[in-house]
């Protein structure tokens, strides 16, 4: 049979465990680009769109959300065999979200605080990320993840080369938009020094210290940037909170949140 010329697109699919559905909105969110991304990719599973199912294998898979339930294990594993590439999106997949938090805490209690019947509910002691378990082949970080980053990556795997996503600290996003420095000028609490960029500085722009939700940047000295937190005065509890929020289970967050008297799981 003579070929059509048409090419193929590739096979998408959004796999979603423990997690708010934000990321997967921010998809859904991109609007203009909407149907140019359906013109050039083939999405066969998407939770948050449609109840549409399609079996792998797949070109990409996107994974919303931490592993914290038994039936999350055999089920991730299953998504790596189908998948060619695998991308974890927002603070929940990269980095055990904010349900993550459970990690220092008494598992039981906790659910029984949360749940009036606990013993209905199957969840794993911890919250992880996904990359604790299998391998992740790309991060989109963030809660939820940025809609900019998000075309970027879907880009290059269009033309077939690696994404072009930086690796800095929010201080230099500040910098670049002229944002007034919160630590220097406000004497507030912020975790843009150890904190990657990706969120075009957003809360620095509204006054408020970076809250951390895109997680550590690479090689970010977060043990001395807790240690000259610590020195301006602040409590070892308020210190805790500033590194524990959306991204505690990353490391090197995880390492400063032990060093401040809390013990892992």
């Amino acid at each position: 049979m003579a070929s059509t010329g048409k090419a193929v697109r590739p096979r998408v699919a959004v796999a979603k465990f423990a997690s708010c559905d934000g990321c997967q909105l921010t998809i859904l969110d991109l609007e203009e680009h909407l149907l140019e991304i359906v013109s050039r990719f083939d999405i066969v599973e998407f939770p948050e769109a449609t109840s549409r199912h399609s079996p792998g294998p797949y070109d990409v898979v996107f994974v919303e959300g931490s592993i914290s339930a038994p039936d999350h294990l055999d089920q991730i594993k299953a998504l790596r065999k189908q998948a060619r590439l695998l991308v974890t999106i927002g603070a929940c997949a990269t980095a055990g979200g904010i349900q993550a938090l459970r990690n220092w805490a008494d598992h039981d209690a906790f659910r029984a605080t949360v749940y009036e019947h606990p013993d209905w509910i199957e969840s794993l002691s911890t919250a992880t990320p996904v990359s604790d378990h299998v391998k992740v082949d790309a991060e989109l970080r963030g809660c939820p993840i940025d809609p900019g980053q998000l075309l970027e990556l879907m880009t290059a795997v269009i033309v077939g080369r690696r994404p072009q996503i930086r690796d800095e600290a929010v201080c230099r996003e500040c910098k670049r938009r002229g944002i007034v420095c919160m630590v220097v000028a406000t004497g507030q609490a912020c975790m843009g020094p150890v904190t990657t960029s990706g969120c075009n500085a957003l809360c620095p722009s509204y006054g408020r210290g970076c809250y951390g939700c895109f997680g550590p940047r690479s090689a970010a000295n977060a043990r001395s940037w807790s240690a000259d937190l610590l020195r301006s005065g602040r409590p070892p509890e308020e210190v805790w909170r500033l590194f524990a929020g959306f991204t505690a289970y990353a490391e090197p967050s995880r390492a400063v949140l032990t060093e401040l008297g809390k013990t892992k799981p």
